[in-house]
């Protein structure tokens, strides 16, 4: 696919997508929205991808629906995502069915993704930055849900999601008011995991990713990742049955294998 409005690069076994549109603050189009999925789609194809970083290039993250696709719903008298769905690509889908969805299929992935945020995020661009694994922010980047002021429902299941990463009290406030929030606020709640100068952003993201790439089976993360979002649907011995049945199968595995011998040779694992 020729990529207009992302780029698409892997080094050192991490894969990176930047937005890129940063004469719009890399707002959302359906073209961009085409891209990302097919981008996701290498990155989880790719046996050497072991983690996925999320970026926007220059100043911003994703300031949300670019304002001219907002105003194209109202010409054409609805909502229009500007995608065809035998054009976009299936990233974790197979998985869950409730996975099957747009944003949701992060939960598919087999690979942790990061959001590396550089800027503000608003609307679909918040959205994008929670079905994240993992956030790194730079100090004082602008966040907002956005959809209040336009008339519009919490968008791709943030109302789901959001009460479940900071709790409900605070997920309704945000939601309710779409005040406009800044990263240091966001890392208070627990939203971004980290807060990072911008010159030092990607270095810090990708010293971070290391651990997945050298330290961490990736059968254990594809597993663990798996567990975390299919027990957010379900109750706590359900979540234990399937923890014990997954625990005798990885054990017969040539990663856990690997992995205690590391630990009695006193080295580092090579998955």
């Amino acid at each position: 696919m020729e990529l207009k409005a992302t780029a698409y690069a892997v080094e050192n076994r991490v894969a990176t997508i930047t937005l890129n549109r940063p004469h719009r603050l890399n707002a959302w189009t359906g073209r961009m929205h085409t891209e990302y999925r097919w981008c996701l789609e290498q990155a989880e194809a790719n046996s050497e991808v072991r983690c996925i970083v999320v970026t926007g290039a220059g100043r911003g993250f994703c300031a949300g629906a670019d304002s001219q696709a907002l105003d194209g719903h109202l010409e054409k008298g609805g909502y229009d995502s500007g995608t065809r769905a035998d054009e976009l690509a299936t990233p974790g889908y197979g998985v869950r069915p409730e996975f099957d969805t747009d944003f949701a299929y992060h939960f598919g992935l087999s690979k942790p993704v990061i959001a590396a945020v550089n800027g503000p995020a608003a609307g679909v661009g918040l959205v994008l930055a929670c079905y994240a694994d993992i956030r790194f922010a730079v100090p004082g980047a602008k966040f907002t849900t956005a959809h209040g002021r336009l008339g519009l429902p919490a968008e791709f299941g943030l109302s789901w999601l959001l009460p479940r990463l900071i709790g409900l009290s605070r997920a309704q406030e945000l939601l309710l008011s779409s005040r406009v929030f800044l990263s240091d606020e966001a890392a208070e709640m627990g939203l971004v995991h980290r807060l990072v100068e911008p010159e030092r952003l990607l270095p810090e993201v990708y010293a971070y990713a290391r651990a997945f790439t050298h330290t961490l089976a990736p059968s254990s993360l594809r597993v663990t990742r798996q567990q975390v979002y299919t027990d957010l649907h379900r109750d706590v011995g359900s979540a234990v049955a399937e923890s014990q049945t997954l625990l005798n199968r990885m054990t017969t595995s040539q990663d856990y294998r690997e992995g205690v011998r590391a630990l009695i040779e006193k080295r580092e694992p090579n998955f």
